[in-house]
């Protein structure tokens, strides 16, 4: 049995193709770690046209979908721990926390928005938590729903191979990952780091970790204002300088 099961409810299902199937979550799924099933939206809508959509109350450009075939669709594939999320733009951005709290849900039922947005009265009746990818606006949910199923796909036991890399990523421990480096050994005059080459564990575990801090207090110190730094991390620093300063975002 699957360790985490997603339905996705949209009117362009085909923008999915091919998703679905690449790197480790077309694996996930092939191994059945994951399911993921994509819903056309029209399938709970009336007769005969199939409409989801309709023009807004009030006037206005654009259209709106409806809450009829959404609340039918929630009700019939929900199951006893099944979790609802709408996505939408106006929600807080989606954090790593977040996405671990959703990956440990048996079940996450997607909501991808469209046009001018989903009639009000589907938040209420059917939806746990709205979820937004960023302050920004995408033409539909369907491109921030593979975001969340893919950040919480990887999380599932068994799905990325060494488990253990999950936990030295950007946001993991509330701070960014350290700066990476693989053969060649110099490249137009630009050298991987000695203290990598060394063998000496403790100190490459060391140095790893004091990047990751310098890295976040360069390019998000907002992340070090939430969760601050020990002593022991301020020595780390102190210890192992930045190797390079990164342009900020």
């Amino acid at each position: 049995m699957a360790s985490l099961r997603v339905d996705v409810l949209t009117t362009f299902p085909r923008a999915f193709d091919g998703f679905l199937d690449a790197s480790l979550l077309g694996k996930a799924r092939a191994a059945g770690i994951v399911e993921v099933r994509v819903h056309d939206l029209r399938a709970w809508a009336a007769e005969p046209q199939r409409r989801t959509d309709d023009y807004a109350y009030g006037g206005g450009p654009g259209m709106v979908l409806r809450v009829e075939p959404i609340v039918a669709a929630v009700e019939e594939l929900r199951q006893a721990d099944g979790w609802v999320g709408l996505l939408t733009p106006q929600a807080p951005p989606l954090t790593q926390p977040r996405v671990q709290a959703l990956a440990r849900r048996g079940q996450l039922i997607l909501i991808c928005g469209r046009y001018e947005g989903v009639d009000d009265r589907v938040r209420p009746l059917v939806v746990d938590e709205e979820i937004s990818v960023g302050d920004y606006v995408l033409s539909g949910g369907e491109a921030a729903a593979m975001v969340v199923i893919d950040a919480a796909a990887r999380l599932a036991p068994g799905v990325v191979g060494a488990a253990a890399s999950l936990q030295g990523e950007s946001h993991a421990a509330g701070r960014l990952s350290h700066p990476q480096f693989t053969r060649p050994e110099e490249f137009r005059g630009l050298r991987a780091p000695a203290v990598l080459l060394s063998g000496h564990h403790q100190r490459v575990a060391q140095w790893r970790r004091a990047q990751g801090l310098h890295r976040t207090q360069h390019l998000r110190p907002d992340l070090l204002v939430q969760r601050g730094l020990s002593n022991d991390e301020r020595a780390l620093m102190h210890q192992y300088p930045p190797i390079d300063t990164p342009p900020p975002p």
